[in-house]
């Protein structure tokens, strides 16, 4: 059993461009997210899936200098990027990340993967009911799920996203993990400038004594100091997937074929 990590990375962000180049205590986003999901117990390697435009060069330079192995595929068609690299890569099962969790805390990655492979299930995470802050996001399905996505979903929201056609559709076993505490209002992704300064005050406190500082850490040093928390808290949570639910069009599917 072979279980991968995929990280999607583009530098295009409409809302903050270059953000996983951005500079966390040394390193960049990116290299921030590939430290804490290479810290699972599980995952036996971890791959980042970037596009083909010129601007993501940056990107396959940057993996090539820390020999983080890469895959470049479509733009705008994630769910095709992910089935190309799980496919590439022999992935049995896949755990998704996004390049926008430079605070994902490896515990809760496992912990994840753990439930979803005692479970049996297609799929598994931790947003299906969301209890944890947004930028604790993990999702874990099988590849044989993924290629049923790939060959079936039609609505650009679920190519865009990757994961919502398994999500709603009921032949999947899907699996949620809920955190002990509701704390769903939380804001610790990347997607703005006031995500960017709120996750650089919170290296700034904790990176030093512990770089894979974990969720309990965050809290508590923002129980400590409530007024980092104000600075992006009017932000909406999954805004990029409600515009893409907003804009939602049916696709020609002609081009996929089996692989």
């Amino acid at each position: 059993m072979r279980i991968i990590a995929i990280i999607q990375a583009r530098l295009g962000s409409t809302r903050l461009s270059g953000k996983v180049l951005l500079d966390l205590k040394g390193k960049t986003v990116l290299e921030q997210v590939i430290d804490r999901v290479r810290a699972s117990r599980f995952i036996d390697d971890v791959i980042i899936a970037t596009t083909i435009i010129k601007e993501d060069l940056k990107i396959v330079k940057l993996c090539a200098d820390h020999g983080i192995r890469v895959y470049c595929g479509s733009e705008n068609d994630v769910l095709e990027r992910y089935y190309e690299t799980a496919r590439l890569f022999g992935a049995d099962h896949i755990v998704r990340i996004t390049s926008d969790c430079p605070m994902i805390d490896p515990s809760i990655i496992d912990d994840v993967i753990d439930l979803h492979l005692k479970e049996k299930a297609d799929y598994t995470s931790n947003t299906l009911k969301e209890t944890y802050p947004d930028g604790q996001d993990v999702e874990i399905f099988t590849f044989m799920s993924l290629k049923n996505a790939w060959k079936n979903a039609k609505l650009t929201s679920e190519r865009e996203h990757v994961t919502p056609y398994i999500r709603n559709n009921p032949e999947f076993k899907l699996v949620n993990m809920e955190c002990g505490e509701d704390m769903s209002n939380k804001r610790w992704t990347l997607d703005n400038s006031e995500d960017y300064e709120f996750i650089k005050i919170i290296f700034e406190n904790l990176y030093d004594k512990n770089p894979l500082f974990s969720m309990e850490e965050i809290v508590k040093l923002i129980n400590e100091k409530p007024e980092i928390e104000r600075i992006n808290e009017n932000i909406d949570r999954n805004e990029g997937y409600k515009k893409s639910l907003r804009e939602d069009r049916l696709l020609n599917s002609d081009n996929i074929q089996e692989k």
